[in-house]
């Protein structure tokens, strides 16, 4: 182990997510005086390193953000580029629109999430730091974290999120219902993108967490 494990007693280690799930968000208010940012791992597939799930109007809706062929699981994360093949940030903008134009604070976030689907980052890293930077303050999470400086598989004395927030990992978690746009059509969805708790609460996001 490294000194950096030594360091991060009662702290957790985080990955850069798309548009993190809930869940995320939950962890890191609990985690926010020490938390680090994993910044050597390998880029795992059919994560929500580069995919978000909102809820569209015809219910969950995976938005995907593409990446440069070739960067397969054993692509370090620094190092995956962003595929601008198709329009991509063009789809995501649409689908955030139809799904929560009506919602009651889509317009008070809009303005500032806007350059995320206009301007072209070249790694999927930095646009989700960026990304993590502004929901962070959308949250009114103040947290000053590090980055790790080696990959390390197993950390034994702090919390390791890297794997356990997944996809096919939120069977098991609960979450206090709050009002959806598309409720009444597909029930209630939860652990969707942090931007689905936005848009729907607002300033009381924060609180729900």
């Amino acid at each position: 182990m490294t000194n950096l494990n030594q360091t991060m007693q009662k702290g957790a280690i985080f990955p850069l997510f798309y548009l993190p799930p809930i869940e995320y968000f939950r962890a890191v208010q609990q985690h926010k005086n020490l938390f680090f940012i994993e910044n050597a791992e390998n880029f795992e597939k059919q994560s929500y390193r580069n995919r978000a799930s909102i809820h569209s109007p015809n219910g969950k809706l995976d938005l995907i953000v593409p990446v440069v062929k070739g960067s397969k699981n054993h692509t370090k994360i620094k190092d995956v580029k962003i595929s601008y093949d198709f329009n991509w940030q063009r789809q995501h903008l649409m689908s955030l629109q139809t799904s929560y134009r009506s919602s009651a604070y889509f317009e008070y976030y809009e303005d500032d999430l806007m350059p995320f689907y206009e301007k072209k980052w070249p790694f999927l890293f930095d646009f989700n730091q960026e990304l993590l930077s502004l929901l962070l303050r959308f949250l009114k999470i103040n947290v000053a974290y590090k980055y790790t400086e080696i990959f390390e598989k197993e950390y034994t004395d702090c919390d390791d999120f890297r794997l356990s927030i997944h996809p096919k990992k939120t069977e098991m978690l609960q979450f206090n219902p709050y009002f959806q746009v598309f409720e009444e059509r597909n029930g209630f969805l939860p652990n969707l993108s942090i931007a689905d708790l936005l848009f729907n609460q607002g300033p009381q996001s924060s609180k729900y967490l």
